[in-house]
């Protein structure tokens, strides 16, 4: 197994864990290792070149599940530049919020007539941030507890206005992207040194 696996693995493991305060928001939610997800995101980035890794960094940080929290430590460990990665995520991370925004009332009908009366456990545990901690705690915390695609729908439909939701899902993105860049910037150089 080559080392750039090791680094990946060990990075998204670190990135993904669940802090001992957030116990309550995850319970019981499968890990994204266990889905497998990780793992082919890894693939495609490592057998893509040139700025088509670039591309796939957008658009696997579209992607619910993925997002930013696992493809920023995969691109850095995998060395492609930091800060390029940094800012494709970021970007490939909002655009489909702001997509989410503008069409809310369809996405609203839409979730409505699949609930089935049935919460799922990330809705749960989204309406569970937003009752404690309102827009702001709800943006901050979606990277990490419900996903950002997800918790921008949700805050809609529990009554956030448009442009609020904008501002606080963007403003905890980039806040994430940076801390999550960050610490995959650190723990690739500490990785590599004792390698």
């Amino acid at each position: 197994m080559p080392a750039a696996f090791t680094v990946v693995d060990w990075l998204v493991t670190v990135i993904t864990a669940t802090p001992p305060g957030l116990a309550l928001v995850t319970e019981s939610a499968p890990t994204l290792l266990e889905s497998g997800l990780d793992a082919r995101a890894r693939e495609w980035l490592e057998t893509a070149s040139g700025p088509w890794q670039y591309v796939l960094v957008f658009v696997l940080a579209a992607t619910p599940l993925l997002e930013i929290l696992v493809v920023i430590p995969i691109g850095v460990a995998l060395g492609l530049d930091p800060v390029l990665v940094a800012v494709v995520a970021f970007a490939g991370n909002v655009v489909p919020i702001y997509g989410l925004v503008l069409a809310a009332d369809r996405l609203s009908a839409w979730l409505a007539a699949r609930r089935d009366g049935e919460r799922s456990r990330r809705r749960a545990r989204a309406e569970r941030i937003w009752n404690a901690y309102g827009l702001p705690g709800l943006a901050l915390l979606a990277p990490i507890a419900t996903g950002v695609h997800l918790a921008a729908l949700l805050a809609l439909v529990l009554g956030a206005r448009g442009r609020s939701t904008l501002g606080w899902m963007t403003v905890s993105i980039a806040a994430w992207t940076v801390v999550i860049t960050a610490l995959s910037v650190t723990g690739a150089v500490l990785l590599e040194s004792v390698l």
